[in-house]
């Protein structure tokens, strides 16, 4: 079994987890990255970069991974979409933090010197505009961050979403009426449990193929809670919000129906939770 070194400390653990799970699946197939290379296409720097954690691999490669081992590439490749938008969430966020620099010395200056000495005038005039730019410069950086942080035009910032029974819609403004609010502490689901054909459900979703991962929101997130609740496992809030909580909650119950424990509800899981 191949002796892999430490992923970077920075490294999101939803793109740590990716990896982990490409790394053992190389691992239990005993191929070599030379072979990895030839049976998926990708160079074998490729797959050091990709293995090592320093780049994130394409959707292409996880697919031929998993064709390259004989595993099915549902679980791998919901385990990349999530990864993917962490990578791009990490990107944003640092390319956020360094923003571009420019010269803050006023073209004319560069000129004054090569014409030789200056007078003091003009030297205060140089000064001057050195300062202004460097003041706009500065201006344009800080609403430029407030921009990206807040997400949206300045003059319009961004209502937080707050989750319903079927949608995400704005918050209620302030300058309405509390009774026109809705109670924080009000389920935003209800769980209707009743079993069908063998099978239960709550009344909120009838997949049974649905891939949900950690980040995810919505009916089925919720449909999965409520079973998940039925089966005597805490989710947390049943809110339609996969988070934290409900991953544990998943694990738990993969680990007692046997099943391979990765947080992430697919085909196998739905079918324990139905049971």
């Amino acid at each position: 079994m191949s002796r892999w070194a430490a992923l970077p400390a920075e490294l999101d653990p939803r793109v740590r987890q990716l990896v982990v799970r490409l790394r053992r699946l190389k691992d239990h197939s005993g191929l070599s990255l030379r072979q990895l290379s030839a049976r998926t296409g990708y160079s074998q720097k490729s797959w050091e970069r990709y293995l090592g954690g320093r780049s994130l691999p394409p959707r292409e490669a996880v697919e031929a991974l998993a064709r390259a081992v004989d595993e099915e590439p549902t679980r791998l490749l919901a385990l990349h979409e999530v990864a993917a938008e962490a990578w791009r969430n990490g990107r944003r966020e640092a390319s956020a933090g360094e923003p571009e620099r420019e010269p803050l010395v006023a073209p004319e200056s560069l000129s004054a010197e090569a014409t030789g000495p200056r007078s003091p005038g003009r030297s205060l005039r140089v000064a001057l505009v050195a300062g202004a730019v460097a003041l706009v410069l500065a201006l344009s950086t800080a609403v430029f961050l407030v921009v990206r942080l807040s997400g949206g035009d300045p003059a319009q910032p961004a209502s937080p979403l707050v989750v319903t029974g079927r949608q995400s819609s704005p918050a209620v403004s302030e300058s309405m009426p509390p009774s026109a609010s809705a109670s924080p502490s009000a389920p935003a689901y209800t769980c209707r449990s009743e079993r069908v054909d063998g099978h239960w459900y709550a009344g909120l979703s009838r997949t049974r193929d649905a891939i949900l991962a950690n980040g995810h929101a919505g009916p089925e997130v919720a449909e999965a809670q409520c079973l998940l609740r039925r089966a005597g496992i805490s989710p947390g809030a049943v809110d339609g919000i996969f988070g934290p909580v409900t991953e544990r909650a998943v694990r738990q119950v993969q680990r007692r129906a046997g099943l391979v424990v990765d947080g992430i509800i697919g085909p196998h899981t739905w079918k324990a939770l139905r049971q």
